[in-house]
C-alpha cells in the first residue's frame, strides 16, 4: 500500500498541475507494478472528494504546506480512511513509510500526527468542515453556484450524482450480436448484467473491458447509456451521407455505422485520436471515411457536396462526466463556460452551411451548463431563419429540453449529463 500512495500522491500534484488524468495515470502505471489498480482508485477517488479532504488538512495542519506531494499523500490516506474500508492502523503506517518513496523522510512525524488526529476527532471534524459547500459536494465554489443558480431545486441531488463510481456501460453491435445473445455470453460467464435503452447493457462489477466476452471479435463498444442516445436521434437512414464532426475516439461514428448502410465521414483536427476511431472501426469490422481537418473551416477538407446528416458533438466543459473525469472539476475555471460557448458557436455556424436542405443537425455536448446547450441553441435558432428545433423524447422523464441531468446507480436510466438538441434545415 505505501507504494500505491506514494504513486498516487505524485499523479494527483501532475494532475492538479495541468496534466491530463490520463497522462498521468499512464506515467504512475509505470511505478506501480501490481499496485496498478490500487493506484487508480485511490487518484480517482481523491480527486472525486479533493474538496473535503483538501479542508480537512487544512484543519488538521494548522499551516500551508510548502511541500505539495506530502499534502497530496495526505489526501490520498484521507481518501482511504473516510470513502474506504481499508484497516486504518494499515493506512497510517503505509502513508508514513510512502514518505520514504517520495523522498520526504522528515515529513515521516507530520503525516503521523495529521493522520492519527483525524482518527481521534473523524466525526467531529468532518461535520465542521462540510458546513462549507466546497467541502460537502467537492467541487469549486463557482461551479456549486452555477449549478445552484440553473437547477435550485435539484443541484444537490446532480452535484452528488458528480461524484459517484460511473458504471460500465457497453453498447452491442448490432451487426455482430443481439443484445439477448451478448446477455447469455455474460451469463454463461457468469457475469451479472442489466440491460438499459435498446443496445445498451451496464455490467454490476466492472472489471478490463478486454477479459470481457465478445470483445476481441468486435461484439460490443464502451460507451455511457446518455452518448449512446446520439445515433438513434439522428435518425440515419440507408443511404445518406453523414458527417461525423469532432469524431474521436469514434464511439458514436461506429453507432452511425452499425445502425444503417450510410456514408459516413469521421472529421477530427487531432490526427492522432482520428487513428483511435481507425481502431475502433476496425474491432467492430465497418467502415468511414477518415479525415483530419477543422470542422469550423470546411475549405481545406469539404468536396462541396451536403451532408443528410451531421452530428455536431462539439468541445465542451465535460461538466456532465466527472464521475468519470474527476480532474475536470479542477482544472476547469469559470471563464471556460464562455469560452467554449464561443467556440460551440463558431462550429455551429461552419457545419450548418455543409448540411442539406431538409437535413438534420444533431447539437450534442457532454455538459450541464446552460450557456453550452439551451443558450446556445436559442441563440442559433434567432439567428437562422431556416433552423427548426425537432421535439426529441429522451428516456428520462427527468430530461429538461434536451437536458439529461446525471444520475447515480438505481435510477431508471443510469448515465452521464448530456444535451441533445435536434435541428432541421427547412
Amino acid at each position: 500500500m505505501e507504494r500505491a500512495l506514494a504513486v498516487a500522491a505524485l499523479a494527483i500534484r501532475q494532475v492538479l498541475g495541468g496534466s491530463r488524468l490520463g497522462a498521468a495515470l499512464g506515467a504512475a502505471d509505470e511505478r506501480a507494478g501490481e499496485d496498478r489498480a490500487l493506484v487508480h482508485e485511490l487518484v480517482f477517488g481523491t480527486l472525486r472528494f479533493l474538496g473535503e479532504l483538501r479542508a480537512l488538512v487544512a484543519a488538521l495542519a494548522r499551516r500551508a504546506f510548502s511541500d505539495p506531494s506530502v499534502e497530496a499523500l495526505l489526501w490520498a490516506a484521507l481518501y482511504q480512511l473516510v470513502h474506504t474500508s481499508a484497516p486504518a492502523p494499515a493506512v497510517v503506517d503505509s502513508a508514513v513509510r510512502a514518505t520514504a518513496r517520495l523522498r520526504r523522510p522528515a515529513a515521516k512525524g507530520l503525516v503521523n500526527a495529521v493522520l492519527r488526529n483525524f482518527l481521534r476527532r473523524d466525526r467531529d471534524l468532518l461535520a465542521r468542515v462540510r458546513r462549507e459547500p466546497e467541502a460537502r459536494f467537492s467541487y469549486p465554489r463557482w461551479w456549486i453556484e452555477m449549478i445552484r443558480g440553473q437547477y435550485p431545486e435539484r443541484y444537490a441531488a446532480i452535484l452528488d450524482a458528480g461524484n459517484a463510481r460511473p458504471p460500465l456501460s457497453l453498447r452491442v453491435n448490432v451487426r455482430r450480436t443481439t443484445p439477448e445473445r451478448f446477455m447469455d455470453s455474460l451469463a454463461a460467464r457468469g457475469l451479472a448484467a442489466s440491460r438499459v435503452g435498446d443496445t445498451g447493457v451496464i455490467i454490476d462489477q466492472p472489471r478490463p473491458v478486454p477479459s470481457l466476452p465478445g470483445y476481441a471479435e468486435g461484439e460490443f463498444s464502451v460507451q455511457d447509456a446518455a452518448a449512446q442516445l446520439a445515433a438513434p436521434l439522428l435518425d440515419v437512414h440507408d443511404g445518406m451521407r453523414v458527417l461525423d464532426a469532432c469524431a474521436a475516439p469514434g464511439g458514436k461514428t461506429t453507432h452511425i455505422a452499425e445502425l444503417a448502410a450510410v456514408d459516413v465521414v469521421a472529421l477530427d483536427a487531432d490526427a492522432k485520436r482520428l487513428e483511435r476511431v481507425r481502431q475502433n472501426l476496425q474491432r467492430l469490422g465497418l467502415s468511414a471515411q477518415l479525415v483530419v481537418g477543422d470542422a469550423g473551416d470546411s475549405r481545406p477538407w469539404w468536396d462541396g457536396c451536403p451532408f443528410d446528416r451531421v452530428l455536431a458533438d462539439v468541445p465542451c466543459t465535460a461538466s456532465g462526466v466527472v464521475r468519470r473525469h474527476p480532474d475536470a472539476k479542477w482544472l476547469r475555471r469559470e471563464s471556460d463556460v464562455a469560452n467554449f460557448a464561443q467556440q460551440q458557436a463558431r462550429l455551429l455556424e461552419a457545419l450548418w452551411t455543409l448540411l442539406a436542405r431538409g437535413g438534420k443537425l444533431l447539437y450534442s455536448t457532454c455538459s450541464i451548463f446552460r450557456p453550452e446547450n439551451n443558450d446556445q441553441i436559442d441563440a442559433f435558432i434567432a439567428r437562422h431563419a431556416d433552423a427548426t428545433r425537432v421535439q426529441l423524447n429522451l428516456p428520462d422523464s427527468a430530461a429538461i429540453d434536451g437536458q439529461l441531468l446525471p444520475v447515480e446507480g438505481g435510477a431508471e436510466h443510469n448515465h452521464d449529463g448530456f444535451f441533445y438538441a435536434l435541428l432541421e434545415k427547412s
